[in-house]
């Protein structure tokens, strides 16, 4: 029998913190990542940074373009390119389906977090359709207004 990790040791995830000032998300799913043993150490060592990247279909697989892992520190001349494409592993239905959904409507796949699932590398996707300046306007107003209200509500409490 192995032993167990400690919890006091947590595997870190990374979010995309623009996909949702960006775009308006819609179904959401959660791929694997094809990587090499120098990319999963660098994760393991919290390296890594998603807000720029984007999936784009090539010959029907799918590839998560611009992410930035950082080269491994111990991996001599093994190390890998640090804003390789990574090919995404998903079932062919899903594929299918989402790449019916991008040629249809305009839409974009935008990676919205990596994170561990046991030993496994995963990244959550999201179909999304970009906002306008206006939208984005709107939604940072709703932001404050609640922000406002919580705080009102809090002095309330407090008084």
């Amino acid at each position: 029998m192995g032993n167990k990790k400690n919890s006091s040791d947590p595997l870190p995830s990374f979010s995309n913190s623009k996909a949702r000032h960006k775009f308006l998300l819609g179904d959401k799913f959660v791929a694997g990542i094809e990587l090499q043993g120098t990319e999963v150490k660098s994760i393991r060592n919290g390296k890594a940074q998603i807000s720029e990247s984007f999936a784009r279909f090539i010959k029907d697989q799918l590839f998560l373009f611009n992410a930035y892992v950082d080269e491994y520190a111990f991996g001599n001349e093994n190390n890998h390119e640090p804003t390789r494409p990574r090919k995404l592993l998903l079932n062919r239905r899903e594929l299918n389906r989402l790449q019916a959904s991008v040629e249809a409507s305009g839409k974009t796949i935008v990676p919205l977090k990596l994170f561990f699932k046991g030993a496994l590398i995963k990244c959550e996707l999201a179909l999304g359709t970009g906002k306008n300046q206006r939208d984005k306007r709107q939604d940072l107003k709703k932001r404050v207004a609640q922000r406002e209200a919580e705080q009102a509500v809090k002095n309330s409490l407090k008084r």
